[in-house]
């Protein structure tokens, strides 16, 4: 079973994580979703991070793709067999398994090829059917042993694992028949590759040892003299006894020869990150059943997929918390299964599903709000850590509640949450907006990328950033680098419109720096200082106050 994600919007700020942690708490505590985890999809800040340190929680964990892979569908327990193994090895293995194909593990556990049941085949049938060639077999010793279970009683065969083409002859004629076939051997110049087979038939051992055979396998379970035993170690020729006939002998000889002269070296393999979707279209015409599943990044086998489990794999599930919006949420989450949304802003009106799903959108100052608000009619008491974290999130979203977007019931929560966790939400509050100044510390893409939110609206692609500061002493010095950084935003991602809002959460304004068309920008209803940046007394909240101020100036600025 997969896990049952939570998880906010792409940037993730405070509310959107801790509602995450919130929710997944909540789910597991009424057992509707016993192993739900909270996620997020990307980096958090650092005031975020001080929330979860003083909560006593590690981040949650990262997930960039929404999307089902080929690593979570792969089949893990793997049938698979080595280069050195023998027909016998292999098709014993795949017939157990009731596989028709399996992948041939290098030593170092690289896969070296692929191996199919018609491949086992060429192995048995030789390709040339005329001459010598459909009596020879491309095989060790050892192997052969192994495969008819032939015990040793010649000259030693622990050394004779290299492969080697064995001739086979019957000792099956008259004996001045098996005599003139080992002299013409002789003369032709082969007779090293010879592996005469027989059974009790002493002369025609004593022939074969004699003439310089390769080596002697005598069927039957039947007796060795102790004398041809001697002899054959005396001329160095392999001596071998097994239990079967020599009709079956002779056929099993060929079960001997080695996977990697048949096994298709030529495979594809597939990512384990790589979405299911994409791979299924790939595939869908290669003429390949099995496919090696590759870790990452290395060329280690994590599992093998095979076409039938692309038709219709299961699918990751989700329930999405401060946000609504696709354009806002984890890549990929079209093709999620969504079971329950939380969240406090606009309907985008791009978000579907099959079934009916939990769905809760109330306007209050934060997700973590109304995350509360379900413990509470529960009758759950969160524990200490969770509790801290959804009054970070109502502190962060709401400003400590001076916030034009606050309710009675974000009072309401912050009080009661407060007094589980033991703070004074002033003092979290005073501690929490002195973490880790942006303008300050923070890199230009951090000040741009910490909390930004994409919209369509009208048409229209939106990238609006807001960064929380104490003050906004520290604006004007890099308000240059912080324009070029907006610009460059918006030529690569394809905006429209770029905003980025710095909120002084002390004396409740705003500066706003945007770009795009001049009739749009210039009917922002801020106070215009510049060509791109706007003095916004009283403004902090970029769902109440912002963003509908845009869309106000898109509709004026477009006629």
């Amino acid at each position: 079973m997969f896990p049952f994600y939570v998880i906010g919007h792409k940037n993730p700020d405070t509310d959107a994580v801790c509602s995450a942690i919130g929710h997944a708490a909540l789910l597991r505590a009424c057992g509707d979703e016993p192993d739900a985890i909270a996620a997020r999809c990307g980096d958090i800040s650092q005031r975020t991070r001080w929330v979860l340190e003083k909560a006593g929680f590690e981040a949650p964990e990262l997930l960039t793709d929404a999307r089902t892979n080929a690593g979570m569908i792969c089949k893990r327990e793997v049938i698979s067999v080595r280069p050195s193994d023998t027909f016998l090895t292999a098709y014993n293995r795949m017939l157990g398994a009731s596989v028709r194909c399996v992948p041939v593990m290098n030593e170092d556990g690289t896969v070296a090829g692929m191996l199919q049941y018609f491949n086992l085949l060429k192995l048995l049938l030789p390709a040339n059917t005329e001459g010598i060639s459909v009596r020879t077999v491309h095989a060790s010793l050892n192997n052969l042993a192994k495969t008819l279970d032939a015990e040793s009683l010649g000259a030693t065969i622990c050394d004779q694992d290299e492969e080697e083409d064995l001739i086979l002859l019957v000792g099956a004629s008259s004996q001045d028949t098996v005599k003139d076939r080992l002299k013409h051997a002789k003369e032709e110049g082969n007779l090293r590759n010879f592996l005469v087979i027989c059974g009790d038939r002493p002369i025609v051992q004593r022939l074969a040892i004699e003439s310089g055979a390769r080596a002697l396998l005598v069927t039957g379970q039947n007796v060795v003299s102790q004398e041809i035993q001697d002899f054959a170690i005396s001329k160095g020729t392999v001596l071998l006894r097994c239990r079967q006939d020599t009709a079956s002998a002779s056929t099993l000889i060929r079960c001997s020869r080695t996977v990697r002269h048949v096994m298709e070296t030529k495979f594809i393999s597939v990512n384990s990150k790589e979405p299911v979707s994409k791979i299924r279209k790939e595939l869908v015409a290669v003429d390949q059943d099995l496919f090696p599943v590759m870790e990452a990044g290395s060329d280690a086998m994590v599992g093998v997929i095979a076409k039938s489990d692309l038709v219709d794999p299961p699918k990751l599930r989700f329930a999405l918390v401060d946000h609504n919006e696709y354009a806002q949420a984890v890549t990929g989450i079209e093709e999620a299964t969504i079971t329950e949304v939380i969240d406090h802003h606009r309907l985008s009106g791009d978000l579907v599903s099959r079934e009916p799903i939990r769905y809760l959108n109330e306007p209050v100052g934060s997700t973590c709000t109304l995350v509360a608000r379900k413990f509470f009619h529960r009758d759950l008491i969160p524990a200490p850590g969770v509790a801290l974290c959804l009054c970070g999130g109502i502190v962060s979203d709401t400003l400590c509640l001076t916030s034009p977007t606050t309710t009675a019931l974000d009072k309401k929560m912050l009080t009661w949450l407060s007094g589980i966790a033991r703070v004074d939400a002033k003092e979290f509050a005073a501690e929490f907006f002195a973490v880790g100044s942006l303008m300050a510390n923070g890199t230009t893409a951090e000040i741009i990328h910490t909390d930004r939110k994409e919209f369509n609206e009208q048409g229209m692609f939106i990238s609006v950033s807001q960064v929380e500061e104490r003050d906004l002493h520290g604006f004007k010095a890099r308000r240059d680098e912080l324009e070029k950084a907006l610009r460059d935003l918006q030529f690569e991602k394809g905006y429209n419109i770029a905003v980025l809002v710095i909120t002084d959460v002390a004396l409740l304004k705003s500066m706003v720096l945007a770009v795009g068309p001049e009739k749009i920008i210039a009917a922002l209803p801020f106070t215009r200082i510049d060509d791109t940046l706007y003095a916004a007394p009283g403004v902090v909240s970029r769902k109440r106050q912002i963003f509908p101020a845009i869309c106000d100036a898109i509709e004026h600025g477009s006629r």
